[in-house]
C-alpha cells in the first residue's frame, strides 16, 4: 500500500536591510551578525541615494517633523542595503534590530543592533522592513532587478510557459534550422 505524501513546502520570507550612512565602517562586523542569526544574504549592494530617492523611499513619513532630517541623514553618505532571507525574515529581523530609537534600545533591548550600533531615534544605525508587503516594496526599490513572485506551478507554470517561454523558444529554433550552421556543435 503506497502512502501519498504532500510535498513539503518550504517557504522563506524577504526583508530589506539597510546599514546606514554612519555605521558603513562596521559592515562585516553587522554581517556577521547577520549570518550568525539564521539569515542568508541574497542580494547586496553598497550605494549612496540622493535626497530625492531617500524621499520616495520613506514617502510614508513625508509630513512628520523629523522627515527633512531623515533624508539628510540616509543621503548623507553610502549605504548597504542587503536582501536577507529564512523562515520569518521580517519578525526575526526586526527582533535582532530592536526599537526604532536606540536611547530606548539600550535600556529595553541591550544586545539589539540599534542598542549596540545606533545612536539616537534618527541615528539608529539600521534599517528593516515593517511587515511583508513593504519589504516587497522596499526589495523592488533598492533591488529593481529582483523577482520577489514565488515560483508558478501547475496550471499557473503551464500558462507562463505557453503565454512566454513557448513563442520564443519556437522563433529561436525557428531562425536556428533557417541558419543550418556547417558543424551544429
Amino acid at each position: 500500500m503506497e502512502i501519498l505524501m504532500p510535498e513539503p513546502q518550504i517557504y522563506v520570507e524577504r526583508t530589506l536591510a539597510i546599514i546606514k550612512p554612519d555605521i558603513i565602517d562596521k559592515e562585516e562586523e553587522i554581517e556577521d551578525l547577520i549570518l550568525r542569526s539564521g539569515f542568508h544574504i541574497t542580494q547586496k549592494r553598497k550605494l549612496q541615494l540622493s535626497p530625492e530617492q531617500c524621499s520616495n523611499f520613506y514617502a510614508e513619513q513625508f509630513g512628520k517633523v523629523f522627515f527633512p532630517n531623515l533624508t539628510a541623514y540616509m543621503s548623507s553618505g553610502p549605504i548597504v542595503a542587503m536582501v536577507l532571507a529564512r523562515n520569518r525574515a521580517v519578525a526575526y529581523w526586526k527582533e535582532l534590530l530592536g526599537p526604532s530609537n536606540s536611547l530606548r534600545a539600550r535600556i529595553t533591548h541591550a544586545t539589539s543592533l540599534r542598542a549596540l550600533y545606533g545612536t539616537d531615534e534618527l541615528r539608529n544605525g539600521l534599517h528593516g522592513s515593517l511587515s511583508i508587503s513593504s519589504a516587497e516594496k522596499e526589495i523592488r526599490f533598492m533591488f529593481p532587478e529582483a523577482i520577489l513572485e514565488p515560483i508558478p506551478t501547475g496550471q499557473r507554470a503551464r500558462d507562463y510557459l505557453n503565454l512566454y517561454v513557448k513563442p520564443t523558444l519556437l522563433a529561436g529554433l525557428t531562425a536556428l534550422c533557417k541558419e543550418k550552421p556547417a558543424d551544429p556543435m
